[in-house]
């Protein structure tokens, strides 16, 4: 019982990993380095945290990617 709880959150982790990812790629940044996008998620981690609209704004910028991608 206790394997198979393990091997589901180690299954669930995986997938949400591999689903961070596509949104790295979603964004055209597969090419850059880690550094780089480890630098900018900070960055924006900071940022959000100091400012509502900041927060807003992006968010509208990721809905509509998403939108134009399903339709």
């Amino acid at each position: 019982m206790r394997r198979s709880t393990t091997s589901d959150a180690r299954k669930k982790d995986t997938r949400e990993k591999i689903e961070l990812g596509g949104l790295i790629v979603k964004a055209g940044l597969r090419d850059e380095k880690r550094a780089l996008l480890l630098g900018l998620l900070i960055d924006a981690a900071a940022r959000l945290k100091e400012d509502a609209q900041e927060r807003s704004r992006l968010a509208v910028i990721g809905a509509v990617a998403f939108r134009e991608t399903h339709e």
